[in-house]
Order: structure tokens, then C-alpha cells, then sequence
């Protein structure tokens, strides 16, 4: 049994999202650890263009299990837009398909309320990540 491990060097968009995308069609699991809704990706899989910001890009295969690891910052409204984004595409994931952490910590309302009144002062981007991981 082997693995990969696709880690970035850096914050910010250096093709982590891509280079998981091509290796998810022989994975049987895709893990995403770290970070929230404020980044994302976008794959351009047989023709169609999906933007994916929480769920783990192994979903757009749909023969691996996709984990919204216990280190990732959820927001509930930005998971579900994205889910329903995702079923307007085509794509629903069954509970065979994705799983969100038990661990993984939650953005509330009062987590984006606090990242907007800090202005970005801790360099976020008023999604609540930053406070919801200080917390």
C-alpha cells in the first residue's frame, strides 16, 4: 500500500488543488487537513469547470472517499452553497464519497462578525477563518 502526501510550501494558490485532482483518480482516499473557504481551486474535469473551496477535489472522481479533515475550519453556509453547486453540476456525493471530521473546527456567525471588524488586521478575509482557528 502506498501513499502521497501533497503539503504546500507556502500560503496562497500554488496548485496543491491540481496536483491532487490528478492523482485522485487512482486514490481510494483524499484528505484535506488544513485551511477553510477562503481559498479554493478550479479543475476543469471532462469539460466542465468546478470551483471547489472546502470539499476535497477526490469528489469530482467519485470512486474515493473525501475527508474535510479535523484541522479544516468549516462554515456551514459556505458548505452547503458548495455542495449545492456541486449537485447542480452533477455531482452528489453520498456519505460513501464525503465526510466531514468530528474534530474540524466550526465558523459561526460571530467568528466572521469578529474578522470583519479587525479589517484584515491579522490578514484574513473576513470569512472568520483566522478567528474561528484562534478560538
Amino acid at each position: 500500500m502506498s501513499s502521497a502526501i501533497i503539503v504546500g510550501a507556502q500560503w496562497g494558490d500554488e496548485g496543491k488543488g491540481k496536483i491532487v485532482d490528478a492523482l485522485s483518480e487512482e486514490a481510494d482516499l483524499v484528505v484535506r487537513f488544513a485551511g477553510g473557504a477562503n481559498a479554493g481551486h478550479t479543475l476543469v474535469v471532462g469539460g466542465r469547470k468546478i470551483v471547489l473551496h472546502l470539499v476535497p477535489s477526490g469528489i469530482l472522481r467519485g470512486s474515493c472517499m473525501n475527508i474535510i479533515g479535523p484541522g479544516c475550519v468549516v462554515d456551514p453556509e459556505a458548505l452547503e452553497k458548495e455542495l449545492g453547486e456541486l449537485e447542480e453540476a452533477g455531482i452528489a456525493p453520498t456519505p460513501r464519497q464525503l465526510a466531514l471530521a468530528r474534530e474540524a473546527h466550526l465558523v459561526t456567525p460571530y467568528h466572521r462578525a469578529v474578522d470583519r471588524a479587525m479589517g484584515g488586521k491579522i490578514g484574513t478575509t473576513g470569512r472568520g477563518i483566522g478567528p474561528a482557528y484562534a478560538d
